[in-house]
């Protein structure tokens, strides 16, 4: 049986951990550093590091930031945010982080996940997918959920693994903060049609949404972070409902 995974993210904004609805309206939250490590000692199995406003600032992620937080945790550290080049990949890596999570760069050039696959081996690149529902189908959004694509998310979640991914982080822009549940729909359509794990993300509000999310999105991980940060359930609260529900998860430490 697989181990599911609970990963708690962290929104980076200027050095500081932030949490909206929708990707804007962010407010403080407090040290990446300091929640990395109380979230470590939750229960989470990994952390999630995005810096939301790297893309879009047109600037590379804040790896100082990065350093001080992988050097508090013994769990894995994915970093996002900024990143355009196999270089910044490296930097990211050598700051710390397991595993390189790449949005707006690979939108832009998709052969950067090829290389990076290339370079530091497929499980070190997670490609991060931001959709949101228009008719029918998703559309990708890039640079912080504020440029629209044209690509489907299905399709570009798929082109996304044949050119390296070892990783989907998928998350529902429609979702975002609002505690709804995760979108199972998108989670299902996306997790059917690659054969690397699927990170459900968006939308969490109840440790049940997280139930949802791997039985019936498919998903193989759900990422949480409002109902967190808030302190309306813990990550132990959220594992205990996975294991109730017959899955298998990591104690924590």
């Amino acid at each position: 049986m697989l181990t599911r995974r609970v990963l708690v993210c962290l929104d980076v904004r200027d050095g500081r951990v932030v949490k909206g609805a929708r990707f804007v309206e962010l407010r403080d939250i407090g040290d990446p550093a300091a929640l990395a490590e109380h979230y470590e000692a939750e229960g989470a199995d990994e952390i999630v590091f995005l810096d939301v406003s790297a893309s879009a600032d047109g600037r590379g992620t804040l790896l100082d930031t990065v350093r001080q937080t992988s050097e508090r945790l013994f769990i894995p550290l994915t970093v996002g945010g900024g990143v355009r080049s196999v270089d910044d990949v490296g930097r990211a890596l050598r700051a710390g982080a397991d595993k390189v999570a790449i949005n707006s760069a690979a939108v832009a050039r998709p052969e950067l996940l090829t290389e990076s696959a290339a370079q530091f081996g497929r499980q070190c690149v997670v490609a991060s997918i931001d959709a949101r529902r228009e008719g029918a189908a998703w559309l990708v959004w890039t640079h912080g959920a504020r440029t629209r694509t044209e690509l489907d998310a299905v399709a570009w979640a798929q082109e996304c693994v044949a050119r390296g991914a070892g990783e989907i982080l998928l998350t529902s822009i429609d979702r975002d903060g609002a505690r709804t549940g995760y979108d199972l729909a998108l989670t299902r359509a996306v997790a059917d049609t690659v054969p690397v794990p699927v990170i459900a993300s968006g939308g969490a509000g109840t440790p049940s949404h997280l139930v949802s999310a791997i039985q019936a999105g498919g998903a193989d991980a759900v990422l949480v972070a409002g109902i967190v940060h808030d302190g309306v359930h813990r990550v132990a609260t959220c594992k205990d409902a996975l294991r109730a529900a017959g899955m298998r998860v990591r104690a924590a430490a």
